[in-house]
């Protein structure tokens, strides 16, 4: 059993300056155990399989909207242990939609204090923490061992997470990305031995802009979040900006570590790309889609035609 005692010498180990550690330090004065913990979890999951999950390595890229509630959502399910990258700190922008967001961290490295949050929840949690964020010299230490992959980079990050996901292609690891779209979510998994996220999205080259487009398109063939987008002003790819909302997010996590329990433990069906799902909680709506060839089927090819002249208006207009 880990005791205060031990839980201030795990935090003192990985430095954080959040003024709210020493605060929590206070309400953690019971004795913690795994077991206990987790014991809620039993009956949607066996004992077996809770000491699986307990076993069990998760990669998550970026700590903010998506994925600090990721992070939180797994070590709640009982994940022991995870590889966490980030580069940037919160910021009172954040605080609409960023689990770890509030006044009393702000200006704190995001990828820090998201660390604290799931030590508060599992002292016994080992975390390898990758504060640059993820690029081409660290990807090999930062996948090496993991079991999984959830993305929770910025939408923007196309760097980062073309170069991400073709190593988990190379590496043979499962990758999960869920996307928050208004108040609802867009899922697709790659799955290793199936459609890759190059084979799926075509990125290859292209620019910035045509990437966040074949991005936006091909996680949400449906677009059931486009009709009540009450200000469509406020997504400008060109400035990398776009509206969010907290449900989204946090659909995204209950989503994405559902996912995880069905891959981790070998149970239930996983649908993966070219299939996805797309629920929007605003509309009541659930879409499974089924896209052969990725951006490359025809109706990829429309929709995608239609975003440019949209995007070549709005140019024009300014």
């Amino acid at each position: 059993m880990l005791k205060l005692r031990r839980l201030v010498t795990i935090n003192k180990s990985h430095a954080c300056t959040s003024p709210f550690l020493s605060t929590a330090l206070l309400f953690m004065s019971a004795d913690f155990t795994y077991a206990a913990a987790f014991s809620r979890n039993l009956g949607w999951v066996t004992a077996l399989e809770q000491e699986q999950l307990r076993g069990k390595r998760v990669a998550i890229a970026g700590m903010g909207g998506v994925g600090g509630v990721h992070l939180l959502t797994l070590a709640r399910l009982g994940i022991g242990a995870f590889h966490i990258a980030d580069m940037d700190d919160f910021a009172v922008v954040n605080f609409n939609r960023q689990v770890g967001a509030a006044m009393s961290t702000v200006n704190q490295p995001k990828v820090h204090v998201l660390a604290t949050m799931a030590r508060d929840i599992n002292p016994g949690v080992e975390l390898k923490v990758f504060d640059q964020g993820v690029h081409a010299s660290n990807l090999n230490d930062f996948l090496h061992g993991v079991d999984l992959y959830v993305d929770g980079l910025d939408f923007f990050a196309f760097a980062a997470r073309q170069l991400t996901f073709a190593a988990c292609a190379e590496k043979s690891i499962p990758a999960i990305t869920v996307a928050p779209l208004g108040m609802g979510a867009g899922l697709l998994n790659f799955m290793p031995g199936g459609m890759t996220f190059e084979e799926y999205f075509q990125w290859g080259n292209a620019s910035d802009q045509e990437k966040a487009l074949r991005f936006l398109v091909g996680l949400a063939p449906a677009g059931l979040h486009r009709g009540y987008l009450v200000d469509p002003s406020t997504v400008n790819f060109g400035e990398r900006r776009g509206p969010s909302t907290i449900m989204g997010c946090q659909l995204c996590a209950g989503i994405a570590a559902t996912e995880a329990l069905k891959i981790l433990l070998r149970r239930g069906k996983v649908l993966a790309a070219p299939h996805g799902v797309h629920f929007d909680a605003y509309r009541n709506k659930l879409v499974r889609t089924w896209r052969p060839r990725g951006n490359r089927h025809v109706l990829q090819r429309l929709a995608l035609a239609i975003g440019r002249k949209r995007f070549k208006a709005a140019a024009a207009a300014k």
